[in-house]
């Protein structure tokens, strides 16, 4: 759809309406007598979003220089359409603008899909060089960070929540709870594929066992909570139990990278229980596995780890039973 003068607007708090519903829409972005026809589709169940610009008669789709974006072509009711995509979950907030703002250079700057592509992806470039804020994979991440510490602090209280929370201070692991350590990660994905940073983060400290929590999350729409409602949500129980913990609590964020002024629009739920299972029990990767020929010449590793066949294992150091979201009450209207 587009607005009066001509622009297409397509929010995002509609977008999100129907990915968190897992329904598929189409939205005309172009008008009905333009000479190249815009769709903005929200496809596969609801779990996929793209831009489809009608190409012309020898027209090719362009290529992407992008990792996590695709370009193919499409019919869509006996027009050939080229399709811009990504399957990355959790880029799909960044992507909807970077969709929106190829489509005005079509429809309002009359490029072909070739020129807006690369002039969108370019200029977000030259914007992005210097990047500031958090990044997407650590939103999520501090998102199901903040859940976890929400948990300790109902059983432990603030002060020892928030002293137990060493992943702001980029500690070893994020939690160092009473007897054990805990290391959370937390995804956007139907699957429970997370990324290891290094062979250190899944390893014990010495005398101290070490759980591993995996969280998926995924878009609830109305019903879910941002991660600045989040930050609002434990500051104000912390302020309300330990004025003095609530302090502490706003210094480990702002050392986390937390800001108030991030971009922030994303709402998002639990899609599963928590899954809670020992360190020694993940397929992981550990210092010992490696050749000291290859530790001598290797920095750093990262990997990504599948833990979707695992179940939760007793015992674990934090009690995540009634596990949710720090959002705050909403009042119905």
């Amino acid at each position: 759809m587009t607005d009066a003068g001509g622009s297409p607007e397509l929010p995002w708090s509609t977008v999100e309406h129907y990915l968190g519903a897992r329904q598929a829409a189409g939205y005309r972005l172009s008008a009905p007598i333009s000479e190249r026809t815009v769709w903005y589709e929200i496809g596969d169940g609801g779990q996929e979003i793209s831009l489809q610009v009608e190409l012309d008669r020898h027209q090719q789709p362009p290529r992407s220089s992008l990792p996590a974006v695709a370009i193919d072509q499409v019919w869509r009711d006996g027009t050939r359409m080229a399709r811009i995509r990504t399957t990355h979950v959790g880029l799909m907030r960044d992507f909807h603008d970077l969709l929106i703002a190829v489509a005005d250079r079509v429809v309002t700057g009359e490029r072909d899909l070739a020129q807006a592509f690369e002039e969108t992806v370019h200029a977000w470039g030259r914007l992005l060089d210097r990047p500031r804020g958090l990044g997407v994979e650590r939103r999520i991440g501090l998102h199901g960070e903040l859940a976890v510490l929400y948990a300790v602090a109902r059983s432990h209280g603030w002060a020892r929540a928030v002293d137990s929370w060493t992943g702001p201070k980029g500690e070893q692991h994020d939690f160092g709870l009473p007897g054990a350590d805990l290391e959370v990660k937390t995804t956007a994905s139907e699957v429970r594929r997370h990324t290891v940073h290094g062979v250190h983060q899944l390893t014990e400290t010495p005398g101290r066992p070490l759980w591993f929590a995996s969280l998926q999350l995924t878009r609830g729409g109305l019903g879910g909570c941002s991660l600045r409602e989040s930050v609002a949500e434990v500051i104000r129980d912390a302020r309300a139990a330990d004025r003095i913990a609530s302090v502490r609590l706003e210094d480990a964020l702002a050392a986390g990278g937390w800001s108030e002024g991030d971009p922030d629009d994303e709402r998002w739920t639990l899609r599963t229980a928590p899954l809670l299972v020992p360190a020694d029990q993940l397929p992981r990767l550990t210092e010992s596995m490696i050749p000291l020929s290859v530790r001598e010449h290797v920095s750093s590793i990262d990997y990504r780890m599948d833990v979707t066949h695992l179940s939760s294992v007793p015992g674990s150091p934090v009690d995540l039973t009634e596990f949710r979201l720090p959002c705050p009450t909403r009042t119905p209207n």
